[in-house]
């Protein structure tokens, strides 16, 4: 069984398996303005997605991770497909996510209706990576 959720602070420790980005004072934050899932397959967490306000209007899905073990069973799939729906009942008509263009992702994200919307370069020295690609989709 199946079951997505506003993330909660028993799933720290879950979390901070699968994302290593998230500032520690951010995952509070996360769950006090639930900005992220966890999900569920048979009462074990095997997935997250996080995600901010872009612009302070726009959902903006920062994270995707399902567990290695897990993947291919249509949990990411589950977890946008949530995301999306939660986002269109708070109102929203638009929503963003990006990937590096060096990432398989952007596959995935293209077969959920997302399209690609622009790009930038990192070159700061400590910071280098491959172009960042941002992806748009419709929910309205």
């Amino acid at each position: 069984m199946t079951d997505i959720r506003y993330v909660q602070v028993e799933d720290k420790e879950f979390w901070y398996s699968l994302d290593s980005h998230l500032p520690q004072s951010e995952f509070v934050n996360k769950v006090r303005d639930k900005r992220g899932y966890t999900i569920m397959a048979d009462g074990k967490p095997v997935g997250l997605l996080r995600y901010n306000l872009f612009w302070d209007n726009t959902p903006f899905c920062t994270m995707l991770f399902v567990d290695e073990r897990y993947r291919g069973r249509g949990y990411g799939r589950s977890l946008m497909a949530y995301w999306e729906a939660d986002m269109k009942s708070q109102g929203y008509g638009m929503i963003l996510t990006s990937t590096q263009v060096d990432e398989g992702a952007q596959h995935f994200y293209r077969k959920l209706g997302y399209r690609d919307c622009g790009g930038f370069v990192i070159d700061v020295s400590g910071y280098e990576q491959p172009m960042e690609m941002f992806m748009s989709k419709a929910i309205s």
